[in-house]
């Protein structure tokens, strides 16, 4: 099998899982996250990633998806995943953003790796733009 892994400081990769369930099928088992919340220690979220990659076997294939490159919820998990074995299997990625994670979800499955990160970061950095906006001379007034 195929995960989708999202890890973040915060709750940003809870809040975004909990998106993903509602744009992409619901309580899936193959998108997971973990999270370093204010105040915990980089071994209690290696617990809290051990816990919730305990199904992920030497067969399976892993799309990691952090906040930041860098950080240490990245750090951590990469380091988890090589003590494991898993590191061989694994694809990472910092600045995960909405569009990357739903790309990752609905297009792991049918697509090889090579297009996969190329689709990614191009998803990624589509997302992000500036809305141009128009105010009409009336709206200033109230």
């Amino acid at each position: 099998m195929k995960y989708v892994i999202l890890v973040s400081h915060g709750t940003f990769a809870p809040g975004l899982h909990s998106v993903l369930k509602m744009l992409a099928g619901g309580d899936r088992s193959d998108i997971i996250s973990a999270s370093m919340e204010d105040g915990m220690g980089a071994d209690e979220f290696v617990r809290r990633f051990e816990e919730v990659t305990k199904s992920i076997t030497k067969s399976d294939e892993i799309i990691l998806l952090a906040d930041i490159i860098g950080g240490s919820p990245l750090t951590n998990a990469l380091d988890f995943l090589s003590q494991k074995g898993l590191l061989s299997k694994t694809i990472a990625f910092g600045g995960m953003n909405l569009p990357m994670a739903l790309t990752a979800a609905m297009m792991k499955d049918g697509m090889d790796q090579e297009n996969l990160r190329s689709s990614l970061l191009i998803e990624a950095k589509n997302a992000m733009m500036e809305m141009e906006l128009r105010i009409k001379e009336d709206e200033d007034e109230i």
